[in-house]
Protein backbone atom coordinates (compact mmCIF):
# COMPACT_ATOMS: atom_id res chain seq x y z
CA UNK A 1 0.00 0.00 0.00
CA UNK A 2 3.45 2.54 0.39
CA UNK A 3 3.66 2.99 -3.06
CA UNK A 4 -0.28 2.95 -3.95
CA UNK A 5 -0.30 6.26 -1.47
CA UNK A 6 2.39 7.38 -2.71
CA UNK A 7 1.61 7.42 -6.48
CA UNK A 8 -1.86 8.83 -5.46
CA UNK A 9 -0.41 12.36 -4.35
CA UNK A 10 1.47 12.52 -7.65
CA UNK A 11 -2.02 12.52 -9.56
CA UNK A 12 -2.03 15.46 -11.84
CA UNK A 13 1.88 15.47 -12.55
CA UNK A 14 3.64 14.66 -15.59
CA UNK A 15 5.50 10.80 -15.11
CA UNK A 16 7.13 8.12 -17.35
CA UNK A 17 5.88 4.97 -17.33
CA UNK A 18 8.40 2.14 -19.15
CA UNK A 19 6.41 -1.17 -19.38
CA UNK A 20 8.35 -4.63 -19.18
CA UNK A 21 8.29 -4.51 -23.44
CA UNK A 22 10.05 -1.79 -23.16
CA UNK A 23 8.18 0.64 -24.12
CA UNK A 24 8.16 4.10 -22.69
CA UNK A 25 5.10 6.52 -22.70
CA UNK A 26 4.73 10.06 -20.97
CA UNK A 27 1.93 11.58 -19.78
CA UNK A 28 -0.03 13.10 -17.08
CA UNK A 29 -1.03 10.67 -13.97
CA UNK A 30 -4.55 10.62 -13.97
CA UNK A 31 -5.47 7.74 -11.76
CA UNK A 32 -3.98 4.60 -10.05
CA UNK A 33 -5.93 1.96 -8.43
CA UNK A 34 -4.63 -0.65 -5.17
CA UNK A 35 -3.04 -2.52 -8.00
CA UNK A 36 -1.13 -0.46 -9.46
CA UNK A 37 -2.91 0.00 -12.67
CA UNK A 38 -2.32 3.14 -14.35
CA UNK A 39 -4.36 5.42 -16.62
CA UNK A 40 -2.57 8.60 -18.04
CA UNK A 41 -3.82 11.64 -19.87
CA UNK A 42 -2.50 13.53 -22.97
CA UNK A 43 0.32 10.97 -23.56
CA UNK A 44 3.22 10.55 -25.94
CA UNK A 45 5.17 7.73 -26.63
CA UNK A 46 9.48 8.22 -25.77
CA UNK A 47 10.13 6.51 -29.22
CA UNK A 48 7.55 7.50 -30.99
CA UNK A 49 9.50 5.73 -34.49
CA UNK A 50 9.49 2.46 -32.55
CA UNK A 51 6.26 2.41 -31.70
CA UNK A 52 4.06 4.37 -33.36
CA UNK A 53 0.64 2.55 -31.21
CA UNK A 54 -0.20 3.75 -27.69
CA UNK A 55 -2.36 2.60 -24.92
CA UNK A 56 -3.93 4.64 -22.39
CA UNK A 57 -4.54 2.14 -19.52
CA UNK A 58 -1.89 -0.07 -17.75
CA UNK A 59 -1.81 -2.80 -16.33
CA UNK A 60 0.37 -2.48 -12.83
CA UNK A 61 1.47 -6.52 -13.77
CA UNK A 62 3.23 -4.97 -17.27
CA UNK A 63 4.76 -1.89 -15.77
CA UNK A 64 8.70 -2.03 -15.32
CA UNK A 65 9.50 1.75 -14.00
CA UNK A 66 7.66 5.13 -13.22
CA UNK A 67 9.66 8.02 -13.67
CA UNK A 68 8.74 10.95 -11.46
CA UNK A 69 9.22 14.35 -11.90
CA UNK A 70 11.91 15.51 -9.75
CA UNK A 71 9.59 18.25 -7.48
CA UNK A 72 7.44 15.58 -7.32
CA UNK A 73 9.69 13.47 -4.30
CA UNK A 74 9.43 14.17 -1.13
CA UNK A 75 12.23 12.46 0.29
CA UNK A 76 11.56 12.46 3.85
CA UNK A 77 7.98 11.73 4.05
CA UNK A 78 8.97 8.43 1.27
CA UNK A 79 11.76 7.66 4.05
CA UNK A 80 9.40 8.11 7.03
CA UNK A 81 6.44 5.68 5.36
CA UNK A 82 9.08 3.05 4.16
CA UNK A 83 10.07 2.76 7.98
CA UNK A 84 6.38 2.86 9.11
CA UNK A 85 5.83 -0.33 6.38
CA UNK A 86 8.46 -2.11 7.71
CA UNK A 87 7.91 -1.98 11.45
CA UNK A 88 4.14 -3.28 10.64
CA UNK A 89 2.51 0.08 11.03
Amino acid sequence: MLFFSYFKELVGKEVTVELKNDLAIKGILHSVDQYLNIKLENTRVVDQDKYPHMELFHKGSVVRYVQLPPDGVDIDILHDATRREARGG
